[in-house]
C-alpha cells in the first residue's frame, strides 16, 4: 500500500518582524492599506505543503509518493527529498515555469503576512493518478492538499471514480475557493483536515452546518494551534488532545503540514485516531521550534521520549515498534 501526497511544491522565503503587525494597522483605513515592515532576517527554505508532509512521513520511516508539478529549478530540491526517503518519480517538471514560491513575514506574536506565486503548480491539473498507482501500488490514502484548484478537483474526482480513499486538505485554497469548489473537494473524503478558522470558513462557504460537514466525511480533524487538536467522527465520542508539552515556539510555517504527516503515519501504523493525533502533535512541535519546514531531525529514542513526556508511557509503547527503522 502506498501514500500519495498531492499538493503544492514550493520554496519558502521566510522573514521575521520584531514588532506586532497590529500596531501598524488602522482598522478604519484598511481599504487604503499601504504598510511596510523592516524585517530582521531572511531564510530561504524548501517548502510546499506536499513536500513538507512527505518529508515528515519519511522522517518517521515511511516512503511517501510526492505528487505535484515543479519547474526545472527543482533538481536540488528533488535530490534533498530523495536523500531523505521521498519518492519523487511522479513529479511533473514544467518546461517553461518556475517552481512555486511562498513569501511570508511573521511578527513577534506569530501573526503572518504571506503571498504565493503558483508558477509550475498550475500544471498539477495535467497529472493523472492512475499511472502513479500502477507504478507504486494501490493507495492506502491519496491526500489532496492545497494546489492548483483544477488539479485538486481532478485528483478528487479521480479518487471517487477509481475508488481511491482520499483525504481532503484544502487549507490555503479555502480563502480563494467558492462554495461549489469546496463542496466538491470535501464530499466523500475519508478524512477532512483543517485548522479551527478554516473549519468555520468551510461551513460559511459551503452553506453546510458543522453536523452536515461531518455527514459528508468519515472523520474531521481540526487543529487548534497551541490548544492541540480535535477529532470528530459521527456517532463516536470527540477526541480532544492538548499540544505537545514544553514547546519553544520559534516559527510557525509548516506546523500544520507536520501534524498531518504524523497523523498519517499513525493511520498507516494502525495505532488508532488518538495515537495518530499524538504523533502528529509531537512532529509539529519539532517544526515550530525550527526556522524552515524541513530542517528538523530526531532519533527514534528522542521522538519516543518526547511522546512519552507529552502523552504518557502507553503512547510511546504503542508507537515504538513502528520507529525501529530510524537511526
Amino acid at each position: 500500500m502506498s501514500l500519495l501526497i498531492a499538493g503544492s511544491i514550493a520554496t519558502d522565503h521566510l522573514m521575521t518582524f520584531g514588532g506586532k503587525f497590529a500596531d501598524s494597522l488602522v482598522v478604519e483605513q484598511l481599504d487604503k492599506l499601504s504598510v511596510s515592515f523592516l524585517v530582521e532576517d531572511l531564510e530561504i527554505r524548501r517548502g510546499g505543503v506536499a513536500p513538507n508532509m512527505c518529508f515528515g512521513l519519511a522522517r518517521l520511516g515511511l516512503r511517501p509518493v510526492l505528487v505535484g508539478a515543479a519547474g526545472e529549478d527543482f533538481a536540488d530540491y528533488r535530490s534533498w527529498l530523495e536523500r531523505h526517503g521521498v519518492d519523487c518519480d511522479s513529479v511533473r517538471i514544467s518546461e517553461d515555469r518556475h517552481t512555486a514560491r511562498f513569501v511570508c513575514t511573521s511578527d513577534s506574536t506569530m501573526a503572518q503576512f504571506a503571498s504565493f506565486y503558483p508558477g509550475a503548480m498550475s500544471e498539477a491539473r495535467l497529472i493523472e493518478l492512475a499511472p502513479i498507482v500502477a507504478r507504486v501500488g494501490a493507495p492506502e490514502f491519496v491526500l489532496v492538499g492545497a494546489d492548483d484548484p483544477d488539479g485538486m478537483l481532478r485528483h478528487t474526482e479521480e479518487c471517487r471514480q477509481r475508488g481511491y480513499p482520499f483525504i481532503a486538505d484544502p487549507s490555503q485554497q479555502l480563502a480563494f475557493g467558492e462554495g461549489d469548489l469546496i463542496r466538491k473537494l470535501i464530499d466523500g473524503a475519508a478524512y477532512l483536515f483543517s485548522n479551527e478558522y478554516e473549519s468555520h470558513m468551510i461551513e460559511s462557504k459551503t452553506g453546510w452546518s458543522a453536523d452536515e460537514v461531518l455527514e459528508r466525511v468519515g472523520t474531521q480533524v481540526t487543529t487548534l494551534g497551541a490548544d492541540g487538536v480535535r477529532v470528530l467522527r459521527k456517532g463516536e465520542a470527540t477526541i480532544e488532545l492538548p499540544a505537545a508539552r514544553n514547546v519553544a515556539a520559534l516559527e510557525p510555517t509548516g506546523v500544520g503540514d507536520a501534524f498531518r504527516a504524523g497523523f498519517l503515519a499513525g493511520l498507516s501504523w494502525d495505532v488508532g485516531l488518538e495515537r495518530s493525533a499524538q504523533v502528529g502533535c509531537v512532529l509539529a512541535a519539532y517544526v515550530v521550534e525550527t526556522v524552515g519546514t524541513q530542517e528538523y531531525a530526531f532519533t527514534a529514542e528522542q521522538f519516543l521520549a518526547r511522546l512519552e513526556e507529552s502523552y504518557g508511557a502507553p503512547a510511546a509503547a504503542d508507537v515504538a515498534a513502528h520507529l525501529h527503522a530510524l537511526s
